[in-house]
């Protein structure tokens, strides 16, 4: 029940923060991060209507899955080595931290071999901090040129983790830098299989400032599940 209340609280805050900006709060989804919960908080969450999950650990993902209903929706949203791109490309319904095209072909060879695509975002260091991972905002548009040549990878967006900062209002240039990036890079014709390029940005406590920047993804775990133990 607590999940539920946690999730109606979250949707809410969604809904208000998209209206605030003049959006739609259809436009934007959320993932709920459920890293290092239980299987059976998933479930929990399932029952309250949720379908995306985020997951950071390929092996925690596998035994999740293994045991939910087939319609769950996993995001990876960890860093993630290409000897584990196989796992990936199996059990993900997306993978939101592709940040070197190494990563990609071993994800694209993967594919090939079960005949699936899968939906991709790259991750862009887009504060150029050290602490996290990601691709620098001047080498994305290489990278889109190395991975669109990639049959079985649709690439979906961008995706970034701001540096840590004090209070949400600190990463609202991050959020934006990321957005302007996005429309600079749509402008060039380099999201050529989807409409609009998603963007991944913001969580529990900041996902606000991102939904007003333009986020159409915020990862959420902490004011949904509460803090992990």
């Amino acid at each position: 029940m607590i999940i539920a209340h946690n999730l109606e609280l979250i949707k809410d805050k969604i809904s208000v923060a998209a209206h605030n900006a003049g959006r739609n709060p259809q436009d934007i989804k959320l993932v709920a991060v459920s890293k290092l919960f239980p299987v059976e908080t998933i479930k929990e969450a399932l029952t309250a209507g949720q379908l995306v999950f985020g997951e950071n650990y390929i092996q925690e993902l596998q035994t999740k899955r293994a045991s939910l209903p087939p319609q769950t929706i996993f995001h990876f949203i960890g860093h993630l080595q290409s000897n584990k791109a196989k796992y990936a490309a199996e059990i993900c319904n997306m993978v939101e931290t592709v940040d070197s095209f190494k990563l990609g072909k071993s994800l694209n060879n993967h594919l090939e071999k079960i005949h699936k695509t899968l939906d991709i975002l790259v991750q862009v260091n887009i504060g150029d901090d050290p602490q996290k991972a990601g691709v620098a905002a001047t080498e994305v548009e290489h990278l889109l040129v190395q991975l669109n040549a990639l049959p079985q990878l649709r690439v979906c967006g961008l995706m970034t983790i701001p540096p840590l900062a004090s209070t949400p209002e600190e990463s609202r240039p991050h959020f934006r830098n990321l957005r302007v990036l996005a429309e600079t890079l749509t402008k060039r014709g380099l999201f050529p299989r989807i409409a609009k390029p998603e963007l991944s940005m913001g969580m529990s406590d900041d996902f606000h400032i991102a939904i007003d920047e333009g986020a159409t993804i915020v990862r959420v775990g902490t004011a949904i599940f509460g803090h992990r133990s």
